[in-house]
């Protein structure tokens, strides 16, 4: 749990530093060149640029595809975690709450793994110890053999409280992990709303901000289970979010009751992402796949011009982490596409550039 921080941020040291390293972000024309390698050329590259301390760590241990993985998942926890230890007073408060997402994304990513019955080297390759927990507490729960124990033992080391109900219901079914991994995705926002106090500017900008980014994840949601058939406030709103700027709970019924995934466009179009999706709703073949991109590239514009706009606030911060986290995905897809064999043009349209 996060405490009110009464100290103002060191805005200018923390802004400068992130300046500086969103300059060496890769830029498009070198993913261009990447596309045209083979995956020991990529893991080359990635050692002569940024990742190159991680690379030289684990290349004694690692190869391949697993080496670029880990090495890239390791580098971006090493630095958020240097960003979140610059950080001072409200700052500090606000950044280590966007990173609490990472101790979501661990969690589940170990539930899956066990789930799939992978073993702990697997699963902790696709681990980000940006988050409170680190490598130790991730081994520990690693360690552990049943989504019960795992849950226990994170509930008591992360201040979770995860329904006792909610856990003998997965007990009693086939073994899905969707309502636990909803129940953790909707605590991450519930706890990060909770954490902004809106008594300055920069944290009202903060909280707003994040609102907005549950009306995209909300969104997305939606439009995946309308794609899938699933359509209806009975079958839809047990997965939506609350908290969204736009998409309140009213919008969301109303999107959640329009059966096809084409009829959504006139509903959302006093939004302010209708403009990156409209296209593509209005095409003859409506691509899921295609607006999840459109989001991500959407979200990414909209940090930049949050941090235009406010250029001494948690602001730039937010958004040089959502271009690391890009810059992450878009390098795991590039090399997995080209272990896998794709088209370059199909690992291309992956891309979110």
């Amino acid at each position: 749990m996060f405490r009110r921080n009464t100290r103002r941020g060191n805005y200018a040291y923390t802004v400068t530093r992130v300046k500086a390293k969103k300059s060496q972000l890769i830029k498009e024309e070198e993913y261009n060149k990447m596309l045209l390698m083979a995956l020991p050329e990529i893991s080359r590259y990635m050692s002569e640029s940024g990742y190159q301390k991680e690379m030289s760590e684990l290349a004694g241990r690692m190869s391949g595809i697993d080496l670029v993985e880990y090495a890239s998942y390791l580098n971006m926890s090493r630095v958020f975690t240097s960003i979140l230890k610059a950080s001072e007073g409200e700052l500090y408060t606000m950044v280590s709450a966007y990173l609490e997402k990472w101790n979501i994304w661990n969690v589940k990513m170990i539930l899956r793994g066990k789930s799939f019955g992978l073993d702990e080297k697997s699963i902790k390759e696709d681990l980000v110890p940006a988050g409170s927990l680190k490598e130790a507490h991730l081994d520990k729960l690693l360690s552990l053999s049943t989504v019960e124990e795992i849950l226990t033992e994170y509930s008591r080391m992360d201040s979770v409280n995860i329904p006792s109900d909610l856990i003998a219901a997965y007990m009693g079914t086939s073994g899905g992990l969707a309502v636990i991994e909803d129940y953790l995705d909707k605590f991450k926002y519930a706890r990060l709303l909770q954490a902004i106090v809106p008594d300055s500017r920069p944290t009202l900008m903060f909280q707003d901000y994040v609102r907005r980014e549950i009306d995209l994840v909300n969104f997305s949601t939606i439009m995946k289970l309308k794609a899938e058939g699933i359509y209806g406030e009975a079958n839809v709103m047990e997965y939506i979010i609350p908290g969204g700027k736009q998409i309140d709970r009213r919008t969301a019924a109303q999107l959640a009751n329009i059966e096809s995934v084409s009829a959504v466009s006139s509903e959302i179009s006093q939004m302010d992402f209708y403009e990156a999706v409209k296209p593509l709703l209005d095409a003859p073949v409506v691509s899921i796949r295609a607006i999840e991109s459109a989001l991500k590239r959407y979200e990414m514009e909209r940090a930049k011009k949050f941090s235009h706009m406010n250029p001494l606030s948690v602001a730039p911060v937010i958004d040089y982490m959502i271009h690391k986290e890009t810059e992450i995905s878009n390098i795991l897809a590039i090399a997995r596409g080209i272990q896998s064999g794709l088209d370059t043009d199909v690992i291309k349209g992956l891309l979110v550039i």
